[in-house]
């Protein structure tokens, strides 16, 4: 990621220059102008009052008004989290802003909303990245937000203390909490920007998918967005998976005994102590797994995350599919050809020689013999001589190929078993996909469609960040950022010249392929693999 361009937060200017000036809750604000002249970008507008001393650990508290005309054409500071060897961000605790790309003259447009949430597993990631560029979104008709939200111990630290002091016998979830209070700033602010207010998607990829998760399930989040767009990680309640994913969740009184071992590690369980404390303090060591939660292998999730706290997110996935009790939303969701410990077949050596650092949430991809038969055993027990017969292997290379075979399958069916149970009491229809394109560059044989490799695509962001783009690569980015735009506008992906993309159909097990191909694939390679599939998680626990 390219570092935010800090902003202070009371900086304004008497004049506008290059974009008109937009009138908002808080005050008047003047953009700027995109490559393509005809976008207007407002950067760095707060939507929430800096959680700063006494706001640490609380829910976002209102922006106070600014008087004359607030310059509103450089990113603000990203929230602070730990950063990976070479990284570069500028970063503050007075983080909470929104950056907005619109193409309407005028706030009678009234254009479909996109709000986009980063993802980073929950501890990194900035609206600012420019994989998010709004403009080429923007182009196609669609207003795009996109925002920070607390990270780490700022965003997920829960204590007994913390939830005793909220009223609401709840904590961990401030993130969250962010989220909505974004999502309110939208509803209150954006037809200045010409946006729709009646019509607002949220998207997320990886940790931002699964907030999304979490949004689609809050009361809190009801009515204030329409249709979700889940970038990875959606996955049917019983499939373990689920459990080291970035849609992990964490039982109040375990986030709370987890929390209280952090902060008594710094000195103190003492509240003004720890507002005290330099966010740099906080930040030390925060990017652990969480070792507490089975996953069935030796991925774990991270240890700062969502709490099912009563409030934010009152019930877990299956206790709220079985009630029916998440936000009637239509819903886009998928997963990407090389992620969740599939890999190219051209990393298969290099990986095996050097294999990469582990991170939390993140699988096994050095894939031998002994290690897959050994990871077949301890995964399916009773199942495994099944599963060893499905997915055969007698050499490393083949147990590699073999191990890619059945990831894929297993997140292709763990989807398509999620959109079956969410449908029964949503009637707003579901899209899945499988993106199967590597992305250009450096990294396309070693990584291939990797976790987070559709995103440029998506956003037809390819403009913003220099990778060897082909044609190709810019006809697949017009197709799916298209299919966004339609689907942000209506519910439904499909238009004019593109390749049919069918809704959700539970007595079908397909799904879309997109990316090196567009349209309707199998979900398993066989029915024999996706009766195991269905066999398999039903000895697994709801979670």
């Amino acid at each position: 990621m390219l570092a935010a361009m800090g902003v202070a937060s009371g900086a304004c200017a008497q004049q506008a220059s290059g974009a008109d000036i937009v009138r908002i809750d808080s005050g008047r604000l003047a953009g700027t102008l995109g490559t393509d002249k005809s976008i207007r970008v407002f950067k760095g507008i707060p939507y929430a009052a800096p959680p700063l001393g006494a706001l640490r650990w609380r829910a976002p508290a209102p922006v106070k008004a600014w008087k004359g005309v607030r310059r509103a054409d450089r990113f603000g500071f990203s929230c602070p989290q730990h950063l990976r060897p070479g990284q570069m961000l500028e970063m503050s605790e007075d983080c909470l802003t929104a950056n907005v790309w619109t193409g309407a003259k005028s706030a009678e447009e009234r254009r479909p909303v996109y709000v986009w949430i980063y993802g980073g597993g929950f501890n990194e990631g900035t609206g600012s990245d420019p994989q998010f560029d709004g403009e080429g979104l923007a182009r196609k008709g669609v207003v795009v937000v996109t925002f920070n939200y607390r990270l780490g111990p700022l965003g997920f630290l829960a204590t007994p203390e913390l939830s005793a002091e909220s009223g609401r016998s709840a904590s961990g979830n401030y993130g969250l909490l962010d989220d909505v209070a974004l999502l309110k700033w939208v509803q209150r602010n954006i037809a200045a920007f010409g946006g729709d207010p009646g019509r607002v998607t949220i998207g997320g990829q990886s940790a931002g998918a699964g907030s999304v998760g979490f949004l689609s399930m809050s009361p809190l989040a009801k009515g204030l967005f329409h249709r979700s767009i889940a970038e990875s990680q959606v996955r049917y309640p019983r499939d373990p998976e689920l459990r080291y994913l970035n849609t992990s969740w964490r039982p109040l009184k375990q986030a709370e005994t987890a929390g209280l071992r952090f902060v008594e590690a710094r000195g103190t369980r003492s509240l003004a102590a720890l507002r005290a404390l330099p966010w740099q303090e906080l930040m030390e060591g925060s990017n652990a797994a969480d070792p507490e939660v089975d996953t069935g292998t030796a991925a774990r999730p991270p240890l700062f995350r969502p709490a099912i706290d009563g409030w934010v997110v009152p019930r877990t996935y299956s206790e709220t599919l079985a009630a029916g009790a998440q936000n009637a939303v239509f819903y886009l969701a998928g997963n990407n050809l090389d992620e969740s410990g599939a890999v190219p077949e051209t990393a298969f050596d290099q990986l095996r020689t050097n294999p990469p650092a582990r991170r939390p949430g993140m699988p096994n991809t050095n894939v031998t013999l002994a290690g897959y038969e050994a990871w077949a055993r301890g995964k399916f027990g009773a199942l495994a001589d099944d599963f060893l017969r499905l997915y055969p292997a007698a050499t490393d290379m083949g147990a590699a190929r073999a191990s890619n075979a059945a990831i894929r399958d297993n997140s292709r069916v763990s989807t398509w078993l999620w959109a079956r149970d969410w449908s029964r009491t949503v009637k707003q229809p579901v899209y899945t996909y499988f993106w199967t394109r590597a992305l250009a560059g450096p990294s396309q044989k070693l990584r291939g469609a990797f976790h987070g490799s559709e995103l440029m695509y998506m956003f037809d962001s390819l403009h913003a960040n220099d990778l060897p783009w082909t044609d190709e690569d810019r006809k697949v980015a017009d197709i799916m950022s298209s299919y966004l735009a339609n689907y942000v506008a209506t519910g439904d992906p499909n238009g004019a010249g593109l390749p049919q993309w069918p809704a959700y159909d539970p007595a079908k097990p397909q799904v879309m392929e997109v990316g090196d191909g567009f349209g309707p694939m199998p979900i398993a390679a066989s029915p024999e693999r996706l009766d195991f599939w269905q066999r398999y998680f039903a000895t697994q626990d709801a979670w």
